[in-house]
């Protein structure tokens, strides 16, 4: 369920011109009024792991979350890392091995329910360790990432498999976000007043999706070649004498 919304500014109160200014933080909530998501899963990564805004969903809302777990919830970080660290038992699900963009990677998922009750974090109830394993496959060099997280989905409704399909679905969000701040170094743009801000989001985002219509792979480096030719863009998106398809009599 797609629904972008631009950060902004809110009303005060009913009847009142007056606005405020907002983030993503103090705008998610406001964004999900208007979306049905009784007993839904809401992901989100670490910005949005908030106890008011776990709150909202499972009390307000009646829905269920999936945190990611970092250095802006140190304590909650700390006892979940604790936990794991000590914890040497085989990997509770791992993932078949995926193969692409050159390299091999194998997903591991623990999870557990035993800091439900000593984690000071509304309504957790299973917290969870994922390991990449990443094997470049022309270097042969092998790297690992972890990540941390917690979930108000129990074990019988959240398996460990299902929990690690969950946050792969994240994942493959956050790799779209990825995509256009590497590409576009749009954290950095300066471009901050009016509709600039959203028309160029928008621009981007169909230069995007119209290279990858294109091709499978190698954004970055298609990108690159079309950077600075405006010939080269022209030719590529078909558009110039030479490369549009002649009209039928």
């Amino acid at each position: 369920m797609l629904r972008p919304k631009k950060v902004g500014t809110l009303p005060v109160g009913d009847g009142s011109d007056e606005v405020k200014q907002t983030n993503e933080i103090t705008f998610a909530p406001k964004l999900l009024d208007t979306l049905p998501i009784e007993n839904k899963d809401i992901t989100s990564d670490a910005l949005h792991t908030q106890t008011e805004f776990a709150r909202y969903l499972v009390e307000q809302r009646k829905a269920h979350y999936y945190f990611s777990v970092k250095g802006n919830q140190p304590t909650l970080l700390d006892d979940i890392t604790t936990y794991f660290s000590n914890d040497s038992r085989l990997a509770d699900y791992e993932d078949k091995v995926s193969v692409g963009h050159g390299r091999i990677e194998i997903r591991r998922i623990w999870v557990t329910s035993e800091l439900s009750e000593y984690v000071l974090f509304p309504h957790v109830a299973q917290v969870y360790r994922i390991e990449r394993e990443i094997t470049d496959k022309k270097s042969g060099k092998t790297s690992l990432a972890t990540a941390y997280g917690v979930t108000s989905r129990t074990k019988k409704d959240a398996d460990p498999k299902t929990i690690l399909y969950k946050v792969r679905g994240h994942w493959s969000i956050e790799v779209s976000h990825y995509i256009i701040d590497w590409v576009f170094d749009e954290d950095r743009s300066t471009i901050r007043t009016g509709y600039g801000p959203e028309n160029m989001t928008r621009l981007r985002r169909f230069a995007i999706g119209l290279i990858k219509s294109k091709v499978e792979k190698g954004i970055s480096k298609k990108m690159r070649q079309l950077n600075k030719n405006t010939r080269a863009v022209l030719d590529y998106l078909k558009i110039t004498k030479n490369t549009r398809r002649p009209c039928a009599a």
